[in-house]
Order: C-alpha cells, then structure tokens, then sequence
C-alpha cells in the first residue's frame, strides 16, 4: 500500500500541481488491485471528500494517463477503468464476475511482419472468458 507521502513525492518529481483531491484519487488507485472505474472511485471517496466531483476525477484521471503515471483500460465498451500498475502487462476480464485480473506477458512476442515498418507507440493485451474462481464454483 503507498503512502500519501509517497504518491505525493511522485507527483513532486513530475511537476504535478498537488492537490487534495488528486491525492487521494491516486492514492485510492494506487492501492487498488481491482481496475475501478470513476463511479467507483467516485462512490468510494465521496464521503472523506465531499466536495470531489466526477469532473474532477475524470480530469485527473486523464491527466495522470497523460503523464504515463497510470493506465486507462478500454476493456469494456461502455466505461473505462483505470490502472495504476504501469508496467508493460495484460488484462483479463471475467465474464462472470467481472473481475480484471493482471497478467505479465511478453510484449515483444506479441509481433507481426505486416507492421514491420510501423513505429509502435503502444502495445494493449485484453483477454475476455471465465476466471479460474468461475469456473470453480460452477462444478
């Protein structure tokens, strides 16, 4: 789990104007493993900080992707969810339970001759199916 102290040095050393609320919306998604969405950062922090908006969460959100300090899932069509593990790795989603789950992979594997004189700025590894719980509790 990050501190505030940390995730407030991090932001210091990308010359991100600190605020409270962008504080603990990165804290929230630092020390969160379950890919939230901004409703649910939004019902989450609504109480310790009333006057958060959803604005100001999409705002910052977008702003922390800008700067490469977090990701923004498009896994599913109609909402995005938000990563703060930013290292190069795939995403699972479970059809049943809707959990997203990481999973490391080797991106360079992922190649192909007809891109061969394309400059690839980004490389996104979504899987959809049924996770192992799912699959477990239906036997």
């Amino acid at each position: 789990m990050k501190s505030l102290e940390e995730l407030s040095n991090k932001l210091k050393k990308n010359n991100i104007r600190l605020t409270h609320q962008r504080l603990k919306v990165l804290e929230y998604l630092s020390n969160s493993k379950s890919h939230p969405t901004v409703e649910q950062i939004y019902n989450a922090l609504k109480k310790e900080v009333p006057s958060l908006s959803k604005t100001t969460i999409y705002n910052t959100l977008n702003y922390l992707a800008e700067l490469n300090l977090i990701q923004i899932l498009a896994i599913d069509a109609n909402e995005a969810h938000f990563d703060a593990v930013t290292k190069t790795h795939g995403h699972f989603k479970c059809k049943t339970c809707g959990k997203i789950y990481d999973f490391d992979i080797n991106m360079n594997s992922c190649e192909t001759e007809e891109l061969e004189n394309f400059e690839i700025h980004e490389k996104l590894v979504y899987f959809k199916g049924i996770c192992s719980g799912c699959l477990s509790n239906k036997n």
